[in-house]
């Protein structure tokens, strides 16, 4: 029995782990239910099984094969900080080549699965997403803080990619959202970036403002982005698609988060980034589940 336990695993079981880690399967299913609750405000609630199925699989899998690029790109970044450097490409377990060749297959069939299911419409904003991610983002990560909003694009965009598979067109329903996911992130990443500056440091990003080594500015930041999130949460109700409870909840949660903006901006220790990181790991998801619970049925 000990010779069996202490046997190492087959090479194949590590290959599959190593490619289920790189879809990032939190992320990737996060944004899958991202995309379908924007489906599914979009249809006023009479979002139809298969539609459901089709928005959330096919965002599945473009979203798992650019986190997968992603890894891919920014493999020697991942060997040097300490967070990253047991991913499956520092670590050994897959070859860079192959780790590109399985993310951009995951994002080709995933574009074009889209695109055959849902329409030109999604699958363009999910190109574009992509695109924006690694074409934008991810080289302005090592050049200037400004990379974060710009990366918020990217991060928001699901919510665009259920609202046109269901609308077919851009409007401001689908705006709202994207505007409430767009506000969210940024002081999700800043607090990330500030618990992290020592391995952002080493690899030369630059996520956090120059010359802020007490945190006074990207404290500052935190907070003017969950003051415009305050009022943009009641966007779904006043333009009709969500009721008073999303309406009611949304209020009590933003303002909750902006309580922990405030101790940020007031002395951004990190115990305060932790908590405005983690505030935000439960703030968006309590919209959605509000939004869920309280679309307009029409």
């Amino acid at each position: 029995m000990a010779d069996i336990a202490s046997r190492p695993p087959h090479p194949a079981k590590t290959l599959r782990r190593a490619f289920y880690e790189l879809t990032k399967p939190g992320i990737a299913g996060y944004v899958m239910v991202t995309a379908g609750v924007s489906a599914f405000v979009a249809s006023h609630g009479r979002l139809g099984l298969a539609t459901a199925l089709h928005v959330m699989v096919a965002t599945g899998l473009s979203t798992a094969g650019a986190l997968a690029l992603n890894q891919y790109v920014e493999r020697d970044f991942d060997a040097a900080m300490v967070r990253t450097r047991h991913r499956p490409i520092p670590a050994g377990r897959v070859a860079p080549l192959t780790a590109f060749i399985f993310g951009s297959s995951l994002l080709m069939v995933g574009v074009v699965y889209m695109a055959l299911a849902l329409g030109a419409l999604p699958a363009l904003i999910t190109v574009l997403s992509a695109a924006a991610y690694h074409g934008v983002y991810t080289p302005l990560k090592t050049r200037t803080s400004l990379a974060t909003l710009a990366g918020g694009v990217p991060g928001a965009l699901p919510t665009l990619i259920g609202w046109t598979a269901v609308t077919g067109r851009l409007d401001a329903g689908g705006l709202g959202l994207f505007a409430i996911a767009y506000a969210w992130q940024l002081p999700h990443v800043l607090g990330l970036a500030w618990m992290l500056r020592v391995d952002y440091e080493r690899v030369g990003f630059r996520l956090i403002p120059p010359h802020d080594e007490a945190g006074r500015i990207i404290g500052r930041h935190m907070l003017a982005w969950l003051v415009v999130l305050l009022p943009l949460s009641g966007v779904p109700t006043w333009l009709g698609y969500t009721g008073w409870v999303y309406f009611a909840g949304s209020l009590l949660a933003s303002l909750a988060f902006l309580s922990l903006g405030l101790g940020a901006a007031r002395d951004l220790t990190d115990r305060a980034a932790r908590k405005v990181f983690f505030g935000s790991l439960l703030y968006h998801p309590v919209l959605l589940g509000l939004m869920l619970f309280d679309t307009v049925r029409s």
